[in-house]
């Protein structure tokens, strides 16, 4: 490919503004008292390299930074750093080969000592290293150095022209950790570092003063936040667990809480609510997809436990294209939006519905067609016995379905339960209490990332708008497993090298609209060609905010915490 079109690749891929939003509310640091906050599921762990749960990537972003985050529009805004680094200003280098941070002058970390590039060198060492499990390491793809230049520079390189240099400490999922923290939680000893995952020291606006793991948070205000007058709250209280209908009544009917995340609610629900007078819901559609994925290991629990649910394991019937297809085919995706959503949702054949670059035409699933699923069971030689319930060479369909504890989850799961009927599938439901679902606990049986079931539902998104690393997440090895403390994003064990080979194609194509065909094809060989993924509903993001909180700008591709520290009491 043409140097010039990498360049230009490397310009385009990712807008970047200049500065970060401001709200223009000023006053003295700390003068709002405190804001309550309630995530429906609790955060587990405020170290994101060892979990991949969206609750404590959000939770620990009020605590721990990146050089820059996505904002509400998915542009790159400086955060830690001076400024993007791009072609054009020279941070980016010509032959797309490294990319140059530059921390602002005069950063501490919340205990006084001074944030220097030995901070980033170190990050990207502990997610790096094999033995560390770290759950973000598709960020990490691709790079073969990360060293100090000074104390204020660092410097990235590539093994190979990076048109999307982005990966690594941008956005939520990819903040900077002290290195004096952590210096001795390196590999194997990573989760071992309780105090450390539990209370990280940071740059961010506020610092943890006491963390019940899926209960609550108590924060306050970071005496060394580097901002004048901000945050403007004292204190947070930051209370997991519960349900989101509780979530959106304590904030829009009770005004007990300041901000509710993710309501999961039917659109009447969420209505009524809004009735109460005391907050307003807030919605945007980014890339949200909630799905079904298709574990193509064997979950048996009469396995050994060093191969369970691991590639050392196929799955007995979810090996077969055939039966994956079969249980899409069977699904109205319709009916779970109207039952489970209204307009704030869309049904989707896609794992990456948005940016329209990447959204491919496939549309095939949208249909539901039980007569055709039965047929291709059939003709496959899954044929059903006496029970009603498909078998072959003795091996039956029985499904075990998992997600977590929710009423719209719930209704999703009853009504899947029943296509699936339809076609001769037996189905028994699981729901597990989210914080312990989407935690990172690798002694814990029930973390979907162990994956100890044949399918399990849940939504997730990538940060930003480019799917390049979300996608990456599939790369052979990169599946949780007992070496890795069953962390990892190949959620499903999938594994193919052509997949592997456009891994490494999207990582050096600079074209935009090549990386949008790449981007299309990932996506079906995994939606479409395979059936590993089963896309079900495009998600608006919907949360509320009390009427008395200010700052509040809705966020789809980082953090919806990550202006707290422009937040404020209006009135105040």
């Amino acid at each position: 490919m043409l140097l010039k079109t990498l360049m230009l690749g490397a310009i385009a891929t990712t807008a970047v503004a200049s500065t970060a939003i401001a709200d223009g509310h000023e006053g003295e640091r700390a003068r709002d008292g405190e804001v309550k906050i309630i995530y429906w599921q609790a955060p587990s762990i405020l170290n994101p390299y060892l979990s991949g749960g969206t609750k404590d990537l959000e939770s620990s972003s009020l605590v721990i930074e990146p050089m820059g985050r996505y904002d509400n529009n998915g542009n790159i805004v400086p955060y830690l750093a001076v400024e993007t680094p791009t072609v054009a200003n020279g941070g980016v280098s010509k032959d797309l080969t490294s990319i140059t941070w530059k921390l602002k002058k005069g950063l501490k970390w919340s205990d006084g000592s001074n944030v220097t590039s030995a901070d980033l060198v170190f990050t990207a060492k502990y997610c790096m290293d094999p033995a560390g499990g770290c759950a973000q390491l598709s960020k990490f793809d691709g790079i073969k150095s990360v060293e100090a230049v000074d104390a204020l520079t660092t410097k990235v390189t590539f093994s190979q022209p990076t048109p999307n240099p982005y990966g690594p400490f941008v956005g939520m999922a990819t903040p900077i950790i002290q290195a004096a923290q952590f210096a001795d939680c390196l590999g194997a000893r990573a989760p071992e570092c309780t105090e450390a995952n539990f209370g990280p020291i940071g740059t961010g606006p506020f610092v943890v003063t006491n963390f019940k793991p899926n209960d609550v948070i108590q924060m306050v205000a970071n005496d060394n936040y580097r901002t004048a007058g901000k945050p403007a709250f004292a204190s947070v209280t930051f209370k997991g667990g519960g349900s989101a209908e509780a979530s959106g009544r304590a904030v829009m009917e009770t005004g007990e809480f300041d901000y509710g995340w993710n309501l999961q609610l039917a659109p009447d629900v969420i209505a009524k609510m809004a009735e109460g007078g005391k907050g307003t819901p807030i919605s945007a559609f980014g890339a949200l997809v909630e799905r079904l994925e298709m574990n193509l290991t064997n979950p048996s629990a009469d396995l050994p436990a060093e191969t369970r649910a691991t590639v050392a394991e196929p799955h007995p019937f979810l090996s077969d294209r055939n039966v994956r297809e079969a249980l899409s085919m069977a699904i109205n995706r319709q009916e779970l939006v109207d039952v489970g959503y209204g307009n704030a949702g869309r049904p989707t054949c896609n794992l990456v519905p948005a940016p329209a670059l990447y959204a491919s035409d496939n549309t095939g699933c949208l249909t539901q067609d039980i007569a055709g699923a039965n047929a291709m069971l059939e003709a496959a030689g899954w044929v059903k016995g006496s029970d009603g319930i498909r078998a072959k060479d003795g091996v039956r369909i029985s499904i075990l379905y998992q997600t977590s504890t929710n009423a719209v989850r719930q209704d999703f799961q009853a009504l899947i339960k029943d296509y699936w009927n339809q076609i001769g599938v037996e189905t028994e439901l699981r729901n597990l209490d989210a914080s312990v679902f989407f935690g990172g606990d690798p002694g814990s049986p029930d973390t979907f990332q162990k994956f100890y079931a044949d399918v399990e539902m849940y939504a997730n998104v990538f940060d930003g708008t480019d799917p390049q690393a979300y996608l990456a997440a599939y790369r052979c090895g990169n599946e949780p497993k007992p070496s890795s403390q069953w962390q990892g994003e190949n959620i499903n064990r999938f594994c193919d090298p052509a997949y592997d080979a456009m891994i490494d194609e999207l990582a050096r194509t600079g074209d935009l609209e090549k990386r949008g065909e790449l981007g299309k094809k990932m996506n079906d060989m995994l939606t479409k060609d395979t059936f590993t993924i089963v896309p079900l509903v495009d998600r608006g993001r919907v949360s509320a905010h009390a009427n008395s909180l200010g700052g509040v700008i809705l966020n789809t591709f980082d953090s919806e915490l990550w202006n707290a520290a422009d937040w404020y009491r209006i009135g105040n």
